[in-house]
């Protein structure tokens, strides 16, 4: 680990990095915004430099976090940072909104709870829980029946095993469809066949 800190300079990192892979592509804009202990201290633990590391996707153990602002602004990387207050957060937690090259966004919120660990709380403001400590698959779908289906189906063929599975949405959508006549008819038919509450 470089850095005084293993929860403001490794889980910064580690924050950061997930956040630069959520991207998929470099980063031209960051903004990093700091709550609690984070805000108070980024500049002197360097947590600062270890976001910014993480997003161009340097490990917690790569001498260059040190010059990682250098090196971002040298790729043409526009950094910003302000301090904020999110309730009810964790003292050590960034909130990091990127634009890529090709001007795709992503949000992240995450927070780094010692030892160099990490909770992602929030991607695109939807709430989820990744630790980064095991394989994380993060699937944006539209919210259709048989989407899951083909996800874990897919897993299936390429013999990979689910060892956890959590699904997030914006809004609950009724299952089913509407019949002007009859009401939804999928709720009825899922009901009797799996116990299903609805």
């Amino acid at each position: 680990m470089i850095g005084p800190s293993s929860s403001h300079t490794a889980g910064a990192v580690r924050i950061g990095r997930i956040a630069g892979a959520l991207l998929g592509e470099t980063a031209v804009k960051a903004e990093i915004g700091l709550h609690g202990s984070f805000a108070k201290t980024y500049k002197g633990h360097g947590t600062d430099k270890a976001l910014v590391a993480g997003i161009m996707g340097m490990e917690p153990s790569d001498r260059r976090i040190r010059q990682s602002l250098v090196l971002a602004n040298r790729q043409g990387m526009e950094i910003s940072f302000y301090e904020m207050h999110i309730d009810g957060a964790h003292p050590n937690t960034a909130l990091i909104a990127l634009t890529g090259r090709s001007g795709k966004n992503i949000s992240l919120e995450g927070a780094s709870i010692g030892g160099g660990n990490i909770r992602i709380h929030k991607v695109n403001g939807m709430e989820v829980d990744i630790s980064g400590a095991a394989t994380t698959f993060i699937i944006l779908h539209n919210d259709t029946p048989g989407a899951i289906a083909a996800v874990t189906q897919f897993l299936a063929g390429q013999n990979i095993n689910i060892g956890s599975f959590r699904l997030s949405r914006r809004q609950k959508r009724r299952l089913g469809r509407y019949d002007a006549g009859g009401g939804f008819s999928g709720v009825d038919a899922v009901k009797p066949r799996f116990g299903a509450v609805a």
